[in-house]
């Protein structure tokens, strides 16, 4: 069974920071944070342990303990949606030794799921997908969850791309350069050029220029 995040102080344990993020009033913290990019904040919604293997800084904690990647995890993100404001949702799976119902926490501003026995994270993710009629983002590398995802009109970015993001943000302001998606988009734009050459210039799909829009608010 899983574990609760314990509200233990500040320790280091094998180079990776195991408390757990301070938990104050999430509501007024809400209100007061600064939007993303773009002045617009969006609901990312993060495959929790997918996100913990892809990440070498998390998977390095992961092996200490699971406990220990998901508290490292907890922070890196509480961290980024200061500076971000942006809506978290983690999801972790609980379907071998969760409990026999879904569990919800809340740590650093975030929202923490559990999925309950016998479901996987998955099937979350799903249900907040479909739910969820704000502007949506999906951290995972899972192929499965990514066309779910796209097949009703939300982005999704790869697990390890998102985790180099946070890492990039946390060490200091980012470059335009630094924005997932932007050297694809640079592709697209010299084959259209290209294009341009030979024939009528093909003009990108809206959902992609959705997906971009999005990732750049990161």
């Amino acid at each position: 069974m899983h574990e609760k995040k314990p509200t233990s102080p500040t320790a280091r344990r094998g180079g990776c920071m195991t408390h757990s993020p301070p938990v104050g009033n999430d509501f007024l913290q809400n209100r007061c944070l600064s939007k993303g990019a773009e002045g617009v904040s969006m609901h990312i919604i993060v495959d929790g342990y997918n996100l913990i293997r892809q990440s070498d800084t998390l998977r390095c904690c992961e092996r200490i303990s699971l406990e220990e990647g998901r508290r490292a995890l907890v922070r890196s993100l509480a961290d980024y949606r200061k500076l971000r404001g942006h809506r978290i949702t983690v999801v972790f799976d609980g379907w071998e030794g969760g409990s026999p119902t879904e569990e919800r926490d809340r740590a650093g501003g975030l929202e923490i799921i559990y999925s309950r026995l016998g479901e996987k994270a998955d099937e979350v993710i799903k249900r907040l997908v479909t739910a969820g009629s704000d502007e949506i983002l999906v951290v995972t590398s899972d192929r499965e969850i990514v066309t779910f995802a796209a097949r009703r009109g939300k982005t999704s970015i790869a697990s390890r791309a998102f985790a180099e993001r946070i890492e990039r943000i946390a060490a200091g302001p980012l470059s335009d350069t630094d924005t997932p998606g932007e050297k694809q988009e640079d592709k697209d734009d010299d084959c259209r050029a290209a294009a341009k050459q030979k024939g009528p210039a093909r003009r990108l799909s809206k959902q992609k220029r959705t997906a971009l829009a999005r990732i750049r608010k990161l």
